[in-house]
């Protein structure tokens, strides 16, 4: 069994309930589909009991809805694992990661405001990159402004 399949293993045996899918991409790579509601508990077990590192997230909009990728890494493995949510359109907000990681602000405040994702709890949306060009409502990256 591979290093991912066993970090796999133990997350299946963690988390259960709230896993939606799996996908190992390579032998150093693999996603897992979560509900959102999963995220904070799935984010902390990653770095705190499996030494994974926040790297980044991204977003984009999709038929299904908005999917967000967060990517965490083990730099002693090499491994990039990633979880993978996935947000209805009508209402896509997820709870902040900012409460474990303070390096997911700048990425959720990007997101929010290109693509209109709500984090909860986030301690500043304050708009990042537009400088308030945007008018209020308006995500450019969205498939409705393009």
């Amino acid at each position: 069994m591979s290093e991912t399949e066993k970090i796999i293993d133990n997350i299946k045996n963690k988390f259960t309930q709230d896993i939606l899918n799996t996908e190992v991409k390579s032998k150093r790579r693999a996603t897992i589909t979560i509900p959102g509601s999963a995220l904070t508990k799935m984010a902390d077990f990653l770095y705190s009991d499996m030494n994974f590192r926040f790297i980044t997230a991204s977003a984009l909009e999709s038929g299904k809805g908005f999917e967000i990728y967060y990517h965490f890494s083990n730099d002693k493995t090499g491994l990039v694992f990633n979880i993978h949510v996935v947000l209805p359109k009508n209402k896509p907000e997820i709870e902040s990661l900012t409460c474990l990681f303070e390096a997911a602000s700048w990425i959720e405040r990007e997101m929010h405001e290109i693509l209109g994702i709500n984090f909860l709890n986030h301690p500043n949306l304050e708009k990042l990159i537009s400088e308030g060009n945007w008018a209020e409502g308006v995500y450019p990256y969205r498939k409705e402004q393009q």
